[in-house]
């Protein structure tokens, strides 16, 4: 039997405010070629199909094409489980449409299993959605101190887990599908943290003890390797922000029912378009000298100039209108760090705070009411630490 594990796809996703929806089309198309190429028997997606609980229409529409390919028009099953970025609600109301197509999706963490028909034989699945607080409809005991906390929390994961394996033959393949974060993983800049409803890791001894064991969350293809059963991040099929830049995008093809399965193998996908930064020492004639080249043409670039002066309007729009992936130039001047610590101490803290939201969100400006809220939270700080003073 064999499985495509997929993970975090984030459709909707931007960069810098730019629309990347042609690069998860391309996605699409390159798992469906996969499927046919590889003979998948099934498909299991690891959470975070969307970047957020309300996607683009255009992403909406790609998903849901997409999982009829996926299925082979309901000849393949597929297997979903909603990350953090999901609308679970959103998820869970078209759920039973989808298993019309043998797509079967897990919105919120509960206790009934998944189990499908495959063209070679039964296939079994334990499945995590991701379990934040909240969605675990459980509230831990605020008198709990933050060791204890976790610990509760890992309990009630792991239980999840072993009353859905106490439903399953285990004369047949059973494997595990989660969105989470077990201890130990290498997260990477583009794992947005949303803790809303609480979110604390799980340790990889509390995974359950499956054939295989298919988990997204962590951008970085990686094994958990404290846990108890072949425990596998696929990461996601493209990179989202420049610390994946030198990171192989790709999916895993696990094969079960042999002597030493699982077997896994990793699938490189070519559909996400090169991050890259260019650090120019030599200044701006350097960048302008490599456009000339077109070195990296056709991916989303970061530039650093070093330079002595601020580029001018001109050099910045040619170099724009030469790349049409360029996102950022980032001058690096003389003692810059200091520089750059003055010019923050100089700024508004209300151009700081739309600074970091933006950052946070993509580019999405915070509304005046948070704005002003934020403004009243430092002035009531300020004025307890004057307070304190005297």
């Amino acid at each position: 039997m064999r499985i495509l594990h997929t993970a975090d796809w984030h459709i909707g996703r931007t960069i810098e405010g730019r629309d990347r929806i042609n690069e998860h089309e391309a996605m699409m198309e390159e798992l469906q070629r996969i499927c046919r190429d590889e003979t998948i028997d099934a498909v299991v997606m690891a959470g975070d199909v969307f970047d957020s609980v309300n996607p683009p229409a255009r992403g909406e529409m790609l998903y849901y094409d997409g999982m009829e390919a996926l299925s082979d028009g309901g000849r393949r099953p597929v297997i979903v489980a909603a990350g953090n970025h999901d609308s679970p609600e959103r998820l869970e109301a078209t759920s039973s449409i989808m298993k019309r197509l043998n797509v079967h999706t897990r919105a919120f963490p509960g206790i009934e299993p998944v189990s499908v028909q495959t063209e070679r034989g039964l296939l079994q699945a334990v499945v995590m959605p991701y379990p934040s607080e909240a969605r675990l409809k459980r509230r831990l005991s605020d008198e709990l101190n933050e060791f204890d906390l976790r610990e509760q929390y890992d309990q009630a994961v792991s239980g999840l887990y072993q009353t859905q394996l106490r439903q399953l033959d285990p004369r047949a393949p059973i494997i595990g599908v989660s969105h989470l974060f077990a201890a130990g993983g290498a997260e990477t800049d583009s794992e947005r943290p949303i803790q809303l409803g609480g979110a604390y890791t799980v340790k990889g001894t509390s995974l359950p003890a499956v054939d295989y064991h298919a988990m997204g969350h962590l951008h970085r293809s990686q094994a958990v390797k404290t846990a108890p059963a072949p425990s596998y991040y696929s990461g996601s099929p493209m990179g989202f922000s420049f610390s994946e830049r030198a990171d192989i995008k790709s999916v895993s093809i696990v094969t079960l029912g042999e002597e030493d399965s699982p077997k896994v193998k990793t699938v490189p996908l070519s559909c996400g378009k090169p991050l890259v930064r260019w650090k120019a020492e030599a200044g701006a004639q350097q960048v302008l000298q490599w456009m000339d080249e077109k070195r990296d043409a056709g991916s989303w670039l970061e530039i650093e100039v070093h330079t002595d002066q601020p580029l001018s309007a001109e050099t910045v729009h040619h170099m724009k209108k030469a790349y049409n992936g360029l996102l950022s130039i980032i001058p690096i001047f003389p003692d810059r760090d200091r520089d750059v610590e003055i010019r923050r101490r100089e700024r508004p803290i209300e151009d700081l705070f739309t600074e970091f939201y933006k950052k946070q969100l993509d580019g999405a400006e915070p509304s005046a009411e948070l704005k002003e809220l934020f403004l009243r939270m430092v002035e009531v700080e300020d004025h307890e630490a004057a307070q304190t003073d005297d």
